[in-house]
């Protein structure tokens, strides 16, 4: 026990001395979670708040193209800006960049027209069994000039269809308005009162949004409650920088050899750098955490709230460190010098990230792709996290996950053995 403290010690003053690896350890991951929190807790709160610039060219002066711009107005996700005129498409372009509008729409000078005569001859043919004169049908106008929206590249097609989707709403409110007062004026020879046409036409189902969780309360996860805990496994993987090229360090400098000649065992040095940079670990993760209690609230971001099963939180994030650990000292023993153990380490890591969901939701990955993110422990250590953190789970509904992420600690810790072997280091 004193030769594992003393080589605890020793390990720690080590790792003290690399102020730019701990500076990267720390600063980096902090950074990425109070930047990526705050973006897309802005994209949550998007309908809310920071709303789409839009300019609006209603060429129409019907009763239909003003009750379209009213709907638009009332989805809540537009700061709506209006021009007036004929404008040209490359006028109407310079009226989107003087705004730093994304999206433009062009309701044409015959909206009101076809809008009428659609809901005519929708009306006609639910009708035909009546007697209906023909003469009340108005035919649709021969040439249907459909409403245009123009869009800025930079906005995605999932978040342009989202767009695409609010805005058909509102246009199929105002048709489907004037086909309720043609059908009501068809039966009944008089004009339909407001209060039920809005009662028919606005009459939909309540839908309610109910996040499962594995503890029954219905709290909605907001972006700190993603983003902390999976930015904080990035944190803890990328403790190769420091202990990597430390591993480097001590073989090219003879450590290795001579502690064949010392009455020690490279067993317990090797646990010892382990039990070091685990407890780095927890450091990390003490702190992202209490960055996202106590700073968040004070940036505007929401706050982190810790799951209920703190040992539970405790286990994940020692397992997770041992995990972190151990892939740390394998790529260090077969990297020949520090700057690829670096290099191939931090990359490495991104790529473990975006494997494992961190980066990319892993709902959202293609087929091709379910299969190979269960290769990355970054992935196990996110489900576990989320298990606690979003769904309210206990140890007990999580522990497919710890025994996952064991099972790949040993693999890498007999990797690691394998590979002293093999260079004659033990």
């Amino acid at each position: 026990m004193f030769k594992l403290w003393a080589s605890i010690k020793k390990d720690f003053r080590i790792m003290t001395r690399d102020r730019v690896g701990l500076i990267l350890i720390f600063a980096m991951p902090i950074l990425l979670v109070i930047v990526i929190t705050s973006v897309q807790n802005s994209t949550f709160e998007l309908v809310n708040a920071n709303k789409i610039k839009m300019v609006i060219d209603n060429r129409d002066t019907g009763v239909a193209g003003r009750q379209f711009v009213e709907a638009i107005e009332k989805v809540g996700m537009f700061q709506v800006y209006f021009i007036s005129g004929q404008r040209s498409d490359t006028a109407l372009k310079q009226s989107m960049h003087a705004r730093n509008a994304l999206l433009a729409i062009v309701i044409p000078a015959n909206f009101t027209a076809q809008v009428f005569a659609k809901a005519k001859n929708i009306t006609s043919r639910s009708l035909k069994d009546i007697a209906v004169q023909e003469d009340s049908v108005q035919a649709p106008p021969e040439k249907m000039e459909g409403i245009r929206l123009y869009y800025h590249p930079v906005l995605q097609e999932s978040f342009r269809r989202s767009i695409e989707g609010a805005l058909f709403s509102s246009l199929q409110l105002v048709q489907s308005k004037q086909i309720v007062r043609n059908l009501y004026f068809a039966l009944h020879e008089q004009t339909i009162a407001d209060t039920l046409e809005d009662e028919i036409v606005n009459n939909q189902i309540p839908v309610t949004a109910v996040p499962v969780s594995r503890d029954g309360s219905r709290n909605i996860p907001n972006a700190t409650q993603h983003n902390v805990p999976a930015w904080t496994i990035f944190a803890m993987f990328f403790i190769v920088i420091s202990l990597a090229s430390g591993v480097v360090r001590e073989k090219r400098n003879g450590s290795f050899i001579r502690l064949k000649t010392l009455p020690t065992n490279y067993y317990l040095a090797l646990l010892s750098k382990q039990i070091t940079y685990v407890g780095l670990t927890f450091v990390q993760a003490a702190v992202i955490f209490m960055i996202g209690i106590w700073l968040f609230p004070h940036v505007g971001l929401p706050k982190l709230d810790l799951p209920g099963d703190i040992v539970g939180l405790f286990l994940v994030t020692l397992v997770c460190g041992c995990c972190a650990a151990s892939y740390a000292i394998c790529i260090g023993v077969f990297a020949e010098t520090q700057e690829q153990a670096n290099g191939f380490g931090a990359v490495s890591v991104v790529i473990l990230a975006a494997l494992g969901g961190l980066l990319v939701p892993s709902f959202a990955m293609p087929a091709a792709f379910q299969g190979i993110m269960k290769i990355s422990p970054l992935h196990w250590c996110l489900e576990a996290y989320y298990g606690l953190f979003l769904e309210g789970g206990k140890l007990k509904d999580i522990w497919l996950n710890i025994l996952s992420l064991l099972v790949i600690t040993g693999l890498l810790q007999l990797l690691t053995l394998w590979g002293l072997k093999r260079k004659n280091l033990i």
